[in-house]
């Protein structure tokens, strides 16, 4: 009898071992069925793309901002190089989703539901031909020769030769910077007015006695140039960052006030003004603002 109870007891034992065996994989089969299910209920990837259009000065930033962010998002983002004011009439009018302006936004263009973002500064490089014997000029001596008031370089301690001036089109954000702050704005007398930031350096490569103007981003390594000091001070990040160069302008991301970016176009938006894009901003040649 004692052993028909203990074999009972022995029984008993087992099955509700076995049965909490059973309860623990089946807790844990659905833990792991549960988490499955999380990860593949993550936030959705990216879609579509993302159009930006207005300043061939902003080129490198962009090119380097857009490649990165197709990498980490599959979203391309494309670029039509057609100037500071085209881009800003453009983001206006809806045909893109970011407007580039290499100039701060006007009152006018505020007022019409546009939205100006810094993305970063950027110095404006006063270029000659590099057979040009000049090496600094100051503001006022700029002034001088691109309003017509000099226009040989022997009045500069130069060799003798006349004055090519180089400049951009109206509606140009590398003119509007230039012109602002040499205090020039509809004064200019020019020998050539050129459409984009590569043709100003291309003309004063060519041409003797040539002086013009372009992005700082732009004219780093380029031959056949001179790029000069301005009252003693020569550009580069730090001294635009300072303030010390004299001739600098913002690079500005216009967008609708009264109109939401996609999903996309905000994630572009929000990665190229963070930190995260520091960088690469530097590496193309501006200067990053975002902290």
């Amino acid at each position: 009898m004692k052993r028909a109870i203990s074999i009972l007891l022995s029984l008993t034992l087992t099955a509700a071992l076995l049965a909490g065996c059973g309860s623990d994989k089946t807790t844990e089969d659905t833990a792991d069925t549960t988490g499955d299910t999380t990860t593949e209920e993550a936030a959705p990837q990216l879609s579509g793309s993302v159009s930006t259009d207005g300043s061939t000065s902003m080129e490198e930033v962009i090119g380097v901002l857009g490649e990165q962010f197709q990498a980490d998002t599959g979203v391309s983002v494309t670029y039509n190089p057609t100037g500071s004011g085209s881009g800003i009439e453009a983001v206006k009018n809806g045909s893109c989703d970011i407007g580039l302006s290499s100039r701060a936004l006007k009152d006018e263009e505020k007022a019409a539901g546009l939205t100006e973002t810094i993305v970063a500064l950027d110095g404006i490089a006063v270029i000659v031909n590099a057979e040009n014997t000049v090496t600094d000029l100051s503001l006022e001596q700029i002034a001088e020769i691109y309003t017509g008031a000099v226009t040989d370089w022997s009045d500069l301690d130069g060799t003798a030769g006349a004055i090519a001036v180089i400049g951009r089109e109206s509606g140009s954000g590398t003119r509007d910077g230039f012109e602002s702050i040499t205090g020039t704005e509809d004064k200019c007398v020019l020998a050539q007015e050129l459409s984009s930031t590569g043709a100003v350096i291309e003309a004063v490569r060519t041409t003797p006695g040539a002086i013009g103007y372009a992005s700082l981003s732009a004219v780093e390594g380029q031959e056949g140039i001179t790029v000069l000091t301005v009252g003693g001070v020569a550009p580069s990040e730090a001294t635009v960052l300072d303030g010390s160069y004299a001739i600098q302008r913002p690079f500005v991301f216009a967008t609708r006030a009264d109109e939401p970016l996609s999903e996309a176009a905000q994630a572009f938006y929000d990665f190229a003004t963070s930190t995260a894009a520091n960088d690469l901003i530097a590496a193309a040649g501006a200067v990053p603002v975002a902290q």
